[in-house]
């Protein structure tokens, strides 16, 4: 438990800190900003797959086999001739183009359609291809009057949202408290040394422990508010839904917050000045945003990279937040995951201790 004089140390601390409203404003307006174009750029809907026809048939079959597919929702066909297909195609304004052959009719005996494609496309073609021989099937079918084998009822159980704005927010709730925590102890530390702050509480009974532990509690309330009015507006405004506990969710925060404060610390106490710190906090920063998973899973990096991925610090946390927020994840089904916050969060105290020397400053 924080002793009286941490939590004296933590009250005034927190006034300075809500002094610089400015800094409050742009660390939420950002975050706010962020979602919201995530949010229209991914409204959850599928585009149709651009698909051009070459009919080089002259049969009525031909002629109602296109019509059918240009009748698909799934699909947003072009009729045209194969050079000017081709050149689109070529140009990127076409993802597929499907040639009919000129036996294409009632009688023919496994006629071959030709499709060509954009070797750019090939990522997607694995998803668009069953697609398209469904719906060949389907339309192979109406016209040789083939009763299918089965039928397939759907039933819609209501099941949570899987947009990629809810896969991002937990990822970018844990980049925010990083971001946050590593500027408001590391530049804050260099700029208490800068302001002689640090060389006047030298002389006073406050133990390095008693300082860290008092602008972790004041950072960490203000970083809590801060989170707490985006989760809000994205649970609100942009519809995002968090399936979890928000009392295990809000603990992930907070261990969270502690670790990158601490981080802070230590990159306060390493460099000397506003501009060293910026620079060794960007090294800290940076490869966390792309390896840890806030904006697409670890598991689709390379293999190289994931052991290593999964070791930073922002991996675990961002896990974490999300297992809980997306999957309804209880705190023990994580155990492995609250082992490596653990870890960290014990790491980062001793570092932030251990570096933070008040005699350096005084000298």
């Amino acid at each position: 438990m924080p002793t009286k004089l941490q939590l004296h140390l933590a009250k005034v601390f927190l006034k300075i800190f809500l002094r610089d409203r400015q800094s409050i404003f742009f660390s939420l307006f950002f975050p706010i900003i962020f979602m919201t174009i995530f949010a229209f750029a991914n409204n959850g809907e599928v585009d149709p797959t651009k698909l051009g026809i070459v009919n080089n048939s002259a049969s009525e079959v031909a002629s109602d086999f296109s019509q059918m597919l240009n009748e698909n929702p799934l699909f947003n066909v072009t009729l045209g001739e194969e050079t000017a297909l081709r050149a689109e195609l070529v140009e990127g304004d076409q993802t597929m183009v499907l040639i009919l052959p000129e036996d294409f009719d009632a009688q023919s005996d496994g006629a071959e359609l030709q499709l060509l494609v954009d070797a750019a496309q090939v990522q997607q073609l694995g998803l668009i291809m069953p697609l398209l021989e469904q719906t060949l099937i389907s339309i192979e079918r109406e016209f040789r009057n083939i009763e299918p084998m089965f039928t397939l009822t759907i039933e819609d159980v209501q099941a949570r949202s899987q947009r990629y704005l809810d896969f991002l927010l937990p990822g970018l709730m844990a980049f925010t408290l990083m971001q946050l925590s590593i500027a408001g102890s590391g530049f804050n530390i260099v700029e208490f040394r800068r302001k002689g702050i640090l060389k006047r509480l030298f002389v006073t009974p406050i133990k390095p422990r008693d300082f860290i532990t008092a602008i972790v509690l004041a950072r960490m309330a203000i970083i809590l508010i801060q989170l707490t009015v985006l989760i809000l507006f994205a649970v609100t405004i942009l519809d995002v839904r968090i399936v979890g506990n928000f009392a295990s969710f809000y603990l992930m925060i907070i261990l969270g917050t502690f670790i990158f404060l601490c981080l802070g610390f230590c990159l306060g106490s390493i460099a000397k000045t506003q501009q060293a710190v910026m620079a060794v906090g960007n090294l800290v920063i940076f490869p966390q945003i792309f390896l840890s998973g806030v904006f697409y899973p670890i598991e689709s990096m390379p293999e190289l990279i994931q052991p290593i991925a999964n070791l930073l610090p922002l991996s675990f946390v961002s896990t974490a937040m999300r297992e809980i927020a997306n999957n309804g994840a209880s705190l023990l089904e994580i155990t492995p995951t609250l082992i490596g916050i653990a870890a960290w969060f014990v790491i980062a105290f001793v570092l932030a201790t251990r570096l933070f020397v008040w005699k350096e400053v005084a000298n």
